[in-house]
């Protein structure tokens, strides 16, 4: 029971950090390589505000959201002005100076000897110590992100955002401000990753920078490249995909050697796949080619 619960934990805390990449992806058509960044931060920010500082987790959760908001200036700012390619090489090399950082700061962040013994979160008196506990917060605040989520996407807000997907020029010639709409959703993608790094800290109860490369990154993105983007559906529906898969590929008996590579190799292969038949992925409204 406690393997089906940690499962779904898991589901929960990848569906809003896909759901908060696919409101730049999938709504703006902003293609980004630094997500793992602003989960990191909010892992980091959390955890530090815990164990240093005494803060509660609803205030360390709130601070950290904020946090990653002022961060996310640090690149939307100077290179929300590049399209196609380049924005995408500025967050490739923003995500690689933030894991530098991760890794090296080592009097703030321990580098690579990690974080361990992080709190429990405590709710209003009740802490959340066992799995189960864990669950029912996980879920509660997912479905509160998804109900947050879903009115972005239809509202005037959302609706621009897919404007502005679907044709920049067009949008600016009605009057639309597409560098501060495009900075405006590049913070509140940012503001949302910093909550399941909240949530990751909490539960996994040791972070150290390895859980926010730029393979992260390219996860969270393969994630939403598979179960389609410009909705609410298709972001769970490949968080459950790609959470489930290698936990189905344990009974299959695969050696620990070779385990590893062969889930990336399937990863790469369903993407593939998914992007030759169904370019929108599996329940996707926006066509990547």
């Amino acid at each position: 029971m406690n393997y089906l619960l940690h499962i779904l934990v898991m589901i929960n805390i990848y569906a809003i950090l896909s759901l908060s990449l696919n409101i730049l992806v999938g709504y703006t058509g902003l293609l980004s390589l630094c997500h793992a960044t602003f989960f990191g931060i909010g892992a980091y920010a959390s955890t530090l505000l815990m164990m240093r500082l005494g803060f509660g987790f609803i205030l360390s959760l709130f601070l950290s959201i904020i946090l990653s908001v002022l961060l996310s200036f640090v690149i939307s700012v100077p290179s929300l002005r590049l399209k196609g390619d380049y924005f995408v090489l500025a967050t490739l090399g923003f995500q690689i100076i933030a894991f530098t950082i991760l890794y090296n700061w080592v009097d703030l962040t321990r580098g690579p000897y990690g974080i361990s013994g992080i709190p429990r979160p405590v709710i209003f008196g009740l802490k959340i110590d066992s799995i189960s506990s864990y669950f029912v917060l996980s879920c509660i605040i997912a479905f509160l992100c998804v109900g947050l989520f879903q009115l972005i996407g239809n509202s005037p807000f959302g609706r621009v955002l897919k404007a502005i997907r679907e044709d920049e020029i067009s949008s600016a010639a009605l009057g639309k401000n597409i560098p501060r709409l495009k900075i405006i959703v590049f913070s509140i993608s940012a503001g949302f990753a910093a909550v399941p790094g909240a949530l990751f800290a909490g539960y996994m109860r040791y972070i150290d920078p390895t859980s926010f490369t730029l393979m992260e990154s390219v996860f969270i993105l393969s994630i939403i490249i598979i179960g389609g983007t410009g909705n609410i559906s298709g972001p769970i529906l490949g968080t459950v995909i790609m959470i489930l898969l290698p936990e189905l590929m344990k009974f299959l008996a695969i050696p620990d050697s070779i385990a590893a590579n062969m889930r990336q190799i399937l990863y790469g292969l369903l993407i593939i796949v998914i992007m030759r038949i169904k370019p929108q992925g599996l329940s996707g409204e926006y066509n990547f080619k």
